[in-house]
Formats: C-alpha cells, structure tokens, sequence
C-alpha cells in the first residue's frame, strides 16, 4: 500500500498516506458508539490503486462506512453521514471552513443561482446576523440516508453536471429568511431563528418543492393541485393546458374526469358521437409524463371518476397490463369514488345503474350528499336516459378489487364521507394525486377563466418523534400555520384559477410524519388496543394548536375571503361530525378546550379554510431518517431509490426500539391500521393518504382473497376513512406499489 501513488485535485501526484485517511475517519467517528475505525479503513482497501484520485479515495471510505451499516451495527450511518458531508462541504466551501453567510449568497445570486431578490429582503447587518446563529454542527444529526438525499434531490445544484452550491445548514436558514421576509421587522428575526432551529433540528418536515425550491428563482412551493374538467371540449383543453403548465413548476396533479360524457354519446344531437373518456385521457397522460419537474422527478397524475359512470368497467382495467396500448392508460393513477348506497347494493347482492354523467348532471353534482341516493333511485327508473345499464355491484366490486390488487394503484374515496366530515360547505367532488387532500373546485372554461378555481396542496408535516412536550407542539403548530401562510401569498402561480382558490380559501394541509417510532417509543404496536387511543390523542391536540394557530392569525389578519364557505363558519368542527362507529376502538375522552377555541372561530373567524391532511411523506422522511408518514415500517432497515444508489434508512432509535416497531408484512390484517387512521381522520379536515399490507404468505396457497381485501375495504368505511391509497403487497420479493411512493413524489414530500 506504501507504493501506490495519488493524484490531488491540482492534478498532482504524492505518495498515498495511510495516515491521512485514519485521520478523517477517526474524526467521523469521534463520539459516536458501537463503530470502529479500523473496520472502515480496511474495508475501504479493495478499492484504492495506484493513480487513485483524493475524491475516489474518500468515495471509497464512505462506501466502506455505508457497507458496515445494519441492524447490529446502526451508528455506521453517522459516520459514512459525517464523511459524506465533510466532502460536500469541501466541494462547496473549498476547505473545512464555511463562508461568511453574506459573502456565500452574493457569491450565488451573482452565479444567478439564488433568487436575487433575498438581498432586498434584509439589509447587511441582518444577513450577517443570521449568519452567526447558524450552527453548521446541526448537519451531524444527519445520517448517510439523509445526506445523500439532501444532495440527490434538495441541494440547489446544477442538475445536469451535478455541482451543489450549497450546505445543509444555509438552506435551512435562507428558506426562513424568505419565509418570514415579510414580518415585522421588529419580530421577524425571532420568527427566522424559530423556523429554522425547527426545520435543522428536524422539528418540521418541509415538502420536496419548498425545501428545494425557496432560494432560487422559481416561486412555486406548492406541492400538488386538483383541477376539474368539464364535459365540454374547451375545459378538456384548458385542463390539459393546466396540466402541462402545474406539472412544469412541479406540482403532482390530481384530475377529476367524472364529469365527461360516455363513449357513444350524442354531441349536437348527433352530429358527433363522442370518443369516450380514454382518449382524452391520453392526453393528459402524455402533458404529465412530458416533463422533468427540474430534475427532482418526473410528473404524476391521478384521475377521479364516480363508481356510477358509464364507462366504469373499461375505466377500471385502465392499468392492467392485459389488453393493449388502444385501450389502456397505465402511466395515470385512478380514483373512485363511492358512496353507502353502493356498499349497500353490494352487501344485498343488488344491481346499481350506470349513467352517462352529461344525461345526469345534478346527480354527478348530489353524488356524496344525503340527496343522492332518492335521484339516484329516480334515474335509475327514468325511461328517457339514452345511456344506462345495470351491472351486478358484486361484479363491479370484484372488479375494483382485482385491479387494486394486481396494480396497487386504483384507489378509492368514500365521497360521502369527505362532504359530511369535510371543512367545507360547498361540495367536494375530488381528490389529489395522493388522496389527502380533498378541495371544492371549479371546472375551468378557458386557460385564463377568472371564476375557475384549481386546487392548490400547500404541505408541511411534523416530525413528532422530535417534539416533546405539549408546549412544544404548539409552538411548532403555530410556525406550520404561519409558514405556509406567507408562502400562499410569496409565490407565483401558474393559472389565474390556482391564485383565485389559494389566495380565497388559503386551504393548508399539515400532516404527521415518525408515527410508527412513535408508537414504537410509546410501547404500541399498530395491533394492539391502545394504538387508536394514542393515535387519537396525538391528532386531538395537532388539530387544536394548528387551528389555534389558524384563529389567532385571523385575529391579527381578518379570515379568509371564503371562510363562510366552511363549517368552521358555523361553530362547526371535526369533532362534531366524525363518523362515531370509531368510539368503539377509541376509548379516551377529548381532552382540548373545544368549545372555547370554537367560541374564538365563531368570533373572529379562521385565516384557513382547512389546516390538517395526513400525506405520505416517502421522499423527504428520508432526509430525517425518520419513518415515512403514518406507515407501519417494513423492516427495520429499508432500502431507498434514488437518482444513482440505494440508500439505506435504519429506523429510528433501533437499538431500543427494535422489538417494539410492528413490521407490516407481519401484521396478520389491516384491522389495527383501519382503527389508527380512523381515530386520526376522526380530527383531520381534509383526508389521509391510508394504505393497507397484505403478506401472501398468511393466506391459503399463497393466494389474496377478494373477500379478505372487501371485508376490510368496508370496515374502513364502518371506521370513517375517506380514501384509501396503495394495496401494499409481499410476494416474497419485498416489491410492493408502495416502495414506488407517488410515482412523481409529488406528495410524497
């Protein structure tokens, strides 16, 4: 080894030094336990040569770190965590010191890489302030799986040659800068410093594009938005243009489709025959997958329709991998809706009637109201619709089934639920690419429709396992709430129907992330009784402090434009419509101060139409090394995609906490996680991104029932759930839809 020679950066070549490599990897190490040096450094061996570069070198220290990583060994994530930074900060700052924070943001916006416009936002003075709080010791909470995502996906960086312009710590600290930019100047330097010792101390999970994009140039922080479609050939196409333009500045797009007429429809009294939903569909489909949301990931689209349309059988085997290229659209995802009187059918063994929507209009607009189901009874004996037939409910839920199974990826949406249980008074009728977000919107007439109103997904969770005590999670509410509402106001849209819905409706989804540590460090498992208990009190007081939060911000502001289009605007609140079938798992009594928080929103109002939906959070977990979302984990260390790797995500505390983490594959059904999420949806205003696990080999012959998943498709219903996201299955080769996450990421945030 004495004989081999390295090149340096300059191009210069010296005599390879042991030496210098136990230092750095002894200085990786220090402090932290159960790791040992020599085992890094000799591992890393097998790669060095003669000639080898400096930066293959530690390329290959880091390697050897992130080979020792496992359940016994977990703390080498820290190490090959501290390697892998100490060579971005090289890359970045050029040495092992970092640049005074004023100089580093000149530096970018001269390089036209940062948004110019942060060095009007605060004087000298102030940057430089900020710049000595910033503590650049916080990157070592990071592991190798949190690093290497920062620098894969969320580091500003030239996405083509792969230079990143900046650390973990300066973007935390700009992206509360450009947040707060537009307080007080006598208090917002105390906002700043709060947000940003809870997004470094990793207090607050912030969506992929807000963590990626505020700094730079682009202003579109929002995460997803749902657009309506009109049956008409001019909202097709204005959609259509939406679609390109949302999925360009990165949004995930949630499409609702269930208004467009059935395939043999008569169009000015049969002039035209219409061509059905498919090829419209295609459409859609080649504007989402037509572009790269700026290297991060690619689009993604769901598509709702009502179980009761016409076309709803061809429309359920969209994804299947039989038939061909003319009758299938697999690169979308699809949304059903349902409502009790389908279930109902089911249960009896009845027929229910499919309609063409353009024959029925105001039984698409009752669909999930208590007006539904007498019109729905009137249609279905009306002799004068030209598109109608009877279906066998057992026929069309087996086929639901199966194609949920096999794909993963046709969902469902019980839409009664999300109207009575809803924040809103004007009728929903969709949700977005993850499920979670359900919003009232208007179909567009035209690109640039006025009154047309797109939804809009503006997210950010909360990591709980990194909130400790009650006072503290209202603290971090109350910078959630306050975060997003400046961003509503900061950013650029791309429709004037998107600006019409954010800026009126000032609709925010706030979400939960680390629940299944959570649980873990509580001593629950997800099957267990008390789970429900624990994740009811855990939402009751998240859903408090966030509308809290909400109210004082009206106190301050005024409420939103469209706040009497709410339930919140009539004293209503979660607590008094949740569907109450869950008292039976959840055992607790509230425990907040309800009825004076509703006095002071009868009041003064809410600043929010909306304050809480419960999103996956597979991709930007991930930077935390937290577990994703809600979600039970499928083993203690799981592997993630990305852009050139495989990283490796230990799950949190698992020396402690291993026998305690319920895996999912081993759960024996999805009854524990209907009750959680039940008990949750019981206080969220929007929806939860639910999934269910299915483990091949607990069933007879390896083989799923269609009975198993039906039985629990409607004790979710029983339970409250408004959607339900991915079909979780292991075949034995530990794939699964849901290791995919959204396949753009989009709400995966």
């Amino acid at each position: 080894m004495s004989h081999l020679t390295v090149t340096k950066r300059n191009g210069q070549k010296e005599e390879f030094s042991v030496e210098k490599i136990e230092k750095v990897v002894n200085w990786a190490i220090e402090g932290v336990t159960g790791v040992n040096a020599n085992a890094v450094c000799v591992n890393a061996q097998v790669q060095y040569h003669d000639g080898i570069t400096t930066s293959d070198i530690h390329k290959a220290v880091i390697d050897s770190a992130v080979g020792l990583i496992s359940v016994k060994t977990p703390n080498y994530q820290y190490v090959a965590g501290r390697l892998l930074n100490y060579q971005l900060r090289k890359d970045v700052w050029g040495g092992k010191n970092p640049p005074g924070f004023l100089d580093f943001i000149k530096k970018n916006v001269a390089a036209d890489i940062y948004d110019a416009d942060i060095l009007n936002l605060y004087s000298d003075a102030e940057i430089n302030k900020f710049g000595e709080y910033l503590d650049h010791s916080r990157d070592d909470i990071f592991t190798y799986a949190g690093i290497q995502q920062l620098c894969d996906k969320y580091l500003v960086q030239n996405r083509k040659t792969g230079e990143i312009y900046e650390t973990p710590q300066f973007a935390y600290m700009l992206i509360a800068m450009i947040v707060f930019s537009k307080y007080d100047p006598k208090t917002r330097a105390s906002y700043v410093k709060k947000a940003y010792d809870y997004f470094s101390k990793h207090k607050i999970n912030l969506p992929t594009p807000l963590m990626a994009g505020v700094r730079t140039k682009l202003r579109q922080y929002s995460s997803c938005c749902l657009i309506d479609i009109g049956d008409s050939i001019e909202s097709i196409f204005a959609a259509n243009t939406a679609v390109g333009y949302a999925t360009a500045q990165r949004f995930g797009i949630g499409l609702n489709a269930g208004r467009l007429r059935a395939i043999n429809s008569e169009i000015r009294n049969g002039d035209v025959i219409h061509t059905g939903v498919i090829p419209f569909l295609k459409i859609f489909e080649a504007t989402v997958k037509s572009c790269q949301q700026n290297g991060l990931r690619g689009g993604g689209g769901t598509v709702n329709f009502p179980i009761w349309h016409y076309e709803i059988e061809d429309i359920l085997q969209l994804k299947n991998n039989a038939g061909t290229d003319d009758n299938r659209v697999r690169k979308l995802d699809y949304l059903i809706h349902f409502s009790k009187l389908f279930l109902d059918r089911f249960i009896k063994g009845e027929d229910v009637t499919l309609f063409s929507p353009h024959e029925v209009p105001d039984l698409y607009d009752a669909f999930g109201t208590p007006e539904f189901d007498a019109l729905y009874v009137k249609y279905e004996k009306s002799k004068t619709l030209k598109q109608k037939k009877k279906v066998l409910m057992k026929d069309l839920m087996s086929l639901f089934t199966k194609e949920s199974v096999e794909t993963g990826r046709v969902y469902f949406s019980f839409l009664d639920h999300s109207n009575s249980h809803g924040a809103w008074t004007t009728k929903v009728n969709m949700g977005n690419l993850c499920l979670e977000v359900q919003q009232p919107v208007k179909p567009l007439k035209g690109f640039n429709d006025p009154e047309g109103e797109i939804g809009i997904c503006i997210l950010a969770a909360q990591n709980i396992l990194e909130i400790h005590s009650d006072s503290e999670l209202e603290k971090v509410c109350d910078i959630m709430v306050r975060m997003l509402e400046e961003i509503i106001d900061y950013q650029e849209y791309f429709a004037p129907a998107a600006e019409n819905f954010a800026k009126k409706r000032r609709s925010l989804a706030i979400g939960l992330t680390n629940f299944a540590a959570y649980l873990a460090k509580q001593g629950v498992g997800y099957e267990d009784a008390e789970a429900p208990n624990v994740a009811d009190e855990l939402m009751e007081k998240t859903q408090y402090f966030l509308l809290k939060a909400s109210n004082n911000l009206a106190k301050e502001r005024g409420p939103c434009e469209l706040f009497g289009e709410t339930k919140y605007s009539q004293g209503i609140l979660p607590i008094d419509t949740y569907k109450k079938d869950i008292d039976s798992v959840v055992t607790r009594k509230p425990s907040m101060d309800w009825d004076s928080l509703r006095s002071d929103i009868k009041q003064y109002g809410l600043r929010h139409s909306t304050v809480s939906a419960l999103m996956p959070c597979e991709s930007s977990s991930v930077i935390q090394s937290s577990t994703n979302g809600i979600e039970p984990i499928r083993s203690l260390i799981t592997y993630k995609k990305s852009k050139s790797r495989q990283i490796p995500v230990v799950a949190p505390h698992i020396h402690q906490l291993k026998g305690k983490y319920t895996l999912a594959f081993d759960m024996k059904d999805n009854i524990g996680l209907i009750n959680i999420v039940g008990a949750l949806q019981k206080w969220v205003d929007m929806a939860i991104s639910g999934n269910r696990y299915y483990n091949y080999s607990h069933y007879e012959g390896g083989a799923l029932p269609d009975s198993k998943v039906i039985k629990e498709f409607l004790y979710a219903y029983k339970m409250g759930w408004k959607a339900g996201y991915y079909i979780n299955t292991d075949d034995g080769d530990k794939q699964s839809a849901g290791d995919l996450g959204c396949e753009s990421g989009a709400c995966a945030i």
